[in-house]
């Protein structure tokens, strides 16, 4: 009895290995695989028939992790600017210890990014597979801050350490601030001494979030086949996305308690990176018995990179922003591996369980996310070398 065990999970440049065709390369006749032990179907279940071609589809669970691609900048130290020279004398003169409050890269650890894949194909009776498959990945936020109060209470007896500066400059009046913010504002000289609302905030709160996401249309061809190993190739068209955003905003509280929209500002830094390009591999599947195998696929890719930069002040009543834009297109390379262990469990279903590795080259990041000048915001950016994600994945796969 021939048996056939479906295709799919995956097998996009990534094992469609096996799916539909693990099924072919299972047959007594023919220089496939020996057929499992369990050999019969004990579910009903509407699945394909062995031997003949047809239509196969998969979901798996998968969860990686990806480079945190930011870099170290400061943004806000404890103390603030004397604006009109009221406190001490001389405009523009830091009251309190600079200290660094805020920093990009100060986020906390690398999380893993949960997500799902399917994918859908059919196979030739020639053992040829062709497929299309998607990947979504959930968001991975970081984030970080500081208030008014640093750690153990910590501050200067003028109190100066519970205030923090960004060096934000070149804003328009409406971003001013409190009037009343610290113990020297009054009535009487008319306040806005640390003029600006990041200048003498309250609260400064940031945040980085990565997105990825990727889908494929190929195929995979069978190339040489023995008992129990067998190689393929393939080949054909990828997209991949990275999209990062960078949030940074700060409160400017007045002396009362009170904040408005009016007092409170917003930055953000977005950099999407849309990759096309196409790629070639082989893989390699090795029948381990009793209804198991073990298969390595290997793929290179080439891209076209469209990376698109923009970034944006704005008070948080929506009357009045700055915004900066920019668009850069790069060639990156990409290596993929992806091993796995397969199950058929019974025939037309398939279950897989494996380790992805993604790797770039050439990409952009933020090297310092914030351009402090509001009028000309252009933050910097760099050429990451060297990018990847990787994780675990496990799904099933139908034949039908």
């Amino acid at each position: 009895m021939r048996h056939r065990y479906i295709g799919g999970a995956v097998l996009a440049a990534v094992i469609a290995v096996g799916w539909p065709a693990a099924a072919s390369a299972q047959q007594l006749d023919g220089g496939g695989f020996q057929p499992p032990l369990n050999t019969d179907q004990i579910i009903p279940i509407p699945t394909g028939i062995s031997g003949q071609p047809g239509f196969y589809g998969s979901v798996e669970f998968v969860s990686l992790t990806q480079t945190r691609a930011i870099g170290s900048q400061v943004v806000a130290r404890r103390g603030f600017f004397d604006a009109s020279g009221l406190i001490t004398g001389t405009p523009g003169t830091f009251v309190g210890s600079g200290t660094p409050a805020v920093i990009t890269d100060d986020i906390g650890t690398r999380t893993f990014q949960p997500g799902f894949e399917v994918s859908i194909g059919y196979k030739f009776d020639t053992g040829t597979t062709v497929y299309a498959k998607y990947l979504q990945l959930s968001d991975a936020h970081y984030s970080s801050g500081a208030t008014l109060v640093p750690f153990g209470f910590n501050s200067r007896v003028d109190l100066a350490d519970t205030f923090l500066t960004a060096p934000v400059f070149n804003f328009n009046p409406q971003f001013a601030g409190s009037q009343f913010n610290t113990a020297f504002d009054n009535a009487a000289n008319g306040g806005f001494n640390t003029y600006g609302i990041w200048n003498a905030a309250s609260v400064i709160d940031i945040k980085f979030t990565q997105r990825y996401q990727q889908a494929e249309l190929g195929g995979r061809i069978p190339m040489f086949a023995t008992d129990y190993s067998r190689v393929y190739g393939l080949a054909g068209g990828r997209f991949a996305w990275f999209f990062e955003r960078f949030f940074f905003r700060a409160l400017d509280i007045n002396n009362d308690g009170s904040v408005t929209p009016q007092t409170a500002a917003t930055y953000t830094n977005t950099l999407s990176q849309r990759l096309y390009g196409a790629f070639v591999g082989c893989g390699h599947e090795v029948y381990l018995g009793k209804a198991f195998s073990a298969s390595l696929d290997l793929t290179a890719a080439g891209y076209m990179s469209v990376a698109k930069k923009r970034a944006k002040y704005r008070l948080d009543d929506l009357t009045i922003q700055s915004k900066w834009g920019r668009e850069d297109f790069d060639v990156v390379p990409s290596l993929t591996g992806d091993f796995n262990l397969w199950w058929y469990p019974v025939e037309g279903v398939q279950i897989r369980l494996g380790y992805s590795a993604l790797t770039f080259f050439n990409t952009q990041y933020m090297l310092e996310p914030i351009g402090f000048n509001y009028s000309n915001i252009d933050p910097s950016y760099k050429t990451r070398y060297f990018r990847y994600l990787h994780g675990f994945h496990v799904g099933v796969g139908l034949f039908f």
